[in-house]
């Protein structure tokens, strides 16, 4: 896959924009198109590159996410996207599976960007794909925020609708034309390695692993068996009091912290 990624590359379209930074169309290694964003930092050395994955029926022009990623430009550059299915992106959601590959293409847009360093931040979905990236690619730091610690959970009401909105043709098209987000048909096969499973993969590249005491989706035994997969050291848990979910209810002061980890970890950066 290596040096098909590679030829993938030369296929960037690059066109500036006024927001301060610019846009890219990336290929994926199995074609499919990505929109993605750089943010360059305003103070820094440019050697920390900060890659934002956004949770399921997210996007790059979503205000939460939006607000994330200018908040973490105060610690690094900042690249985000928005996944198959998701926003501008082509293809359809495989809700974390192929997402991999999206994300794997961003992390390879911000080292030929310049980035000597590249850590990963995911939310919820996103947070499950920079687990299974980490062990599957490789990166330099993983933040993974309100993530699944495996597939098929149903045991809260918000799990149970998504599940509804993935699995039913009518919940797909209610995904589709109320939150645009386009979702695969086909059920997983072979389903993909799960993030409690990816977890032991990743050490000794530094995991934190941030989880909300008001979760609604996912109660805090998905955090703390994500932890304790990655073995003794092998993770630092951060169990937030009143933090609900995933990026929207990600306040300033918990992005500020995380970037803070990211940067203590890449002190020339």
């Amino acid at each position: 896959m290596d040096s098909r990624a590679e030829s993938h590359d030369s296929l960037l379209r690059v066109p500036v924009v006024t927001s301060g930074g610019h846009r890219a169309v990336l290929l994926t290694s199995d074609d499919v198109p990505i929109e993605a964003e750089h943010l360059p930092a305003p103070a820094s050395s440019g050697r920390l590159a900060i890659v934002v994955a956004h949770g399921f029926t997210g996007a790059l022009e979503r205000p939460a996410l939006r607000r994330a990623a200018r908040r973490l430009t105060a610690f690094g550059g900042v690249v985000s996207l928005s996944f198959r299915g998701h926003g501008r992106s082509g293809g359809r959601s495989t809700v974390g599976d192929r997402e991999v590959l999206d994300l794997d293409a961003a992390v390879r847009w911000a080292r030929r960007l310049g980035y000597a360093d590249v850590a990963t931040v995911g939310f919820s979905m996103g947070g499950s794909v920079v687990l299974r990236h980490a062990a599957l690619f490789g990166v330099d730091a993983v933040v993974s925020v309100s993530s699944p610690a495996r597939w098929y959970y149903r045991g809260t009401p918000p799990m149970r609708r998504v599940h509804w909105a993935v699995t039913r043709p009518v919940g797909r098209l209610v995904s589709r034309y109320g939150l645009h987000t386009r979702i695969h048909t086909r059920d997983w096969d072979p389903v993909p390695l799960s993030p409690v499973q990816a977890v032991p993969l990743i050490p000794p590249v530094p995991l934190l692993v941030v989880h909300g005491d008001r979760d609604a989706y996912f109660p805090l035994d998905h955090p703390r068996s994500l932890a304790e997969a990655a073995g003794p050291g092998g993770a630092e848990l951060w169990i937030e009091p009143g933090f609900g979910h995933a990026e929207n209810a990600a306040a300033p002061e918990l992005l500020d912290r995380i970037g803070a980890w990211l940067t203590a970890r890449f002190p020339a950066s």
